[in-house]
């Protein structure tokens, strides 16, 4: 059996609330859908929360919310999944790629100030990802962003259970106080699951409102209507998440503290175990002002000094039942993006991408399978 990079931890008490809600009289657009949404929105420190059907949904909404239009820009990391991107396309917006620090993945100031400037439109919206659980230049990003007319929204799949200090003030992800919005995915390797699930939350009233509209149809019942009334100011999507998976989130969310704590010390011990393989193999780095609950366990790899090419270090990992994994593929370099935009000179995102490789981490592994993928790493790299 292989270990893998990522797993969800399913235990009996989140099968009964599934159950429960089975036999309930909701199996979708019921009452566990609000219960989730408050007690995530407490949990992050947000004023609202809406659930969605997954986290690419949860993007959509927030590009739907914020009323992008056809020739407007979005600016997106290079290194992140295809949605962050994708997202922008969605409603018609072009996308411009940031580049990364190539040490821990993530869109800096710098990198934004360059995107900036290579955009040649109006650049309604700043997507920066917390990649593998580390929070982003919040305030830095934020303030940038507001001088060029755009608005920041969080993608934070990553993220959730990560806390951020900035200038001595302790903040949450998700409490998007620098920020319009910031969503999230339930996806079973995420730090919390629901199978397929997403959230956006925000503390604009009239953004919460509208982002609950559009998951549904766009469709809206005016006050004093006839019961059976409904119209459709503009078209919305069928993005909602059924009570059932709601449940199984709702009691996922009780285990967070517990969930963080078991990667936050997962993450100490690798620390502590990649030391000896140093320099070839280093983990990513973890800006200052972040304390991250890792969603990922990211080594950066000098393959070359090794003498072994990343494919023939991932099959030597499996062949010692050690599950791997890239994240990412710069975004940039996908065939439609690169037809679309020609191509870019990202040193970052490239030096990132040929180095890294995602180590398992989740709860349920035990303090011995850290020694044992570290150690199978050094077997892979002839070390």
């Amino acid at each position: 059996m292989v270990l893998p990079y990522g797993r969800q931890t399913i235990e009996d008490d989140d099968i009964a609330a599934v159950v429960e809600a089975l036999k309930g009289d909701f199996l979708t657009t019921g009452p566990t859908v609000d219960a989730f949404e408050a007690a995530f929105a407490q949990a992050v420190g947000a004023a609202h929360a809406v659930a969605c059907a997954n986290g690419t949904a949860a993007l959509h909404l927030a590009m739907l919310a914020l009323r992008l239009q056809p020739g407007e820009r979005v600016v997106a990391p290079a290194i992140t999944f295809l949605a962050t991107a994708n997202c922008a396309r969605y409603v018609g917006a072009e996308v411009v790629f940031a580049d990364v620090d190539p040490d821990s993945g993530l869109m800096t100031p710098a990198t934004l100030q360059d995107a900036l400037a290579r955009a040649d439109g109006p650049v309604r919206a700043v997507l920066p990802v917390h990649l593998r659980g580390d929070a982003c230049d919040l305030p830095a990003l934020e303030a940038l962003a507001r001088e060029a007319g755009a608005v920041l929204v969080e993608d934070a799949p990553h993220a959730l259970g990560t806390t951020a200090t900035f200038g001595n003030v302790a903040e949450t992800i998700g409490d998007v106080r620098h920020s319009a919005m910031a969503t999230f995915s339930f996806h079973p390797v995420k730090t919390i699951a629901t199978g397929e699930g997403g959230m956006v939350v925000t503390n604009d009233p009239a953004l919460a409102a509208r982002l609950k509209t559009l998951r549904s149809h766009g469709m809206v019942r005016p006050e004093g209507s006839d019961p059976w009334w409904y119209e459709m100011p503009e078209p919305g999507f069928n993005y909602r998440l059924p009570d059932i998976l709601c449940a199984l989130g709702l009691s996922q969310l009780g285990k967070l503290d517990r969930f963080v704590a078991r990667r936050r010390a997962l993450a100490a011990a690798y620390l502590q175990a990649l030391q000896p393989l140093a320099p070839l193999v280093r983990p990513a780095v973890s800006p200052a002002w972040s304390d991250p609950a890792l969603h990922l366990m990211t080594v950066l790899i000098d393959f070359e000094a090794a003498g072994r090419c990343r494919r023939e270090v991932v099959d030597a990992l499996r062949a010692r039942g050690v599950g791997s994994q890239v994240h990412y593929i710069p975004v940039h370099r996908q065939p439609y993006y690169r037809e679309r935009y020609g191509p870019l000179d990202l040193p970052g995102a490239e030096a990132w991408y040929a180095r890294c490789l995602s180590l398992p981490l989740y709860p349920g592994m035990a303090d011995a399978d850290v020694d044992l993928v570290v150690r199978s790493l050094a077997e892979a790299l002839g070390v």
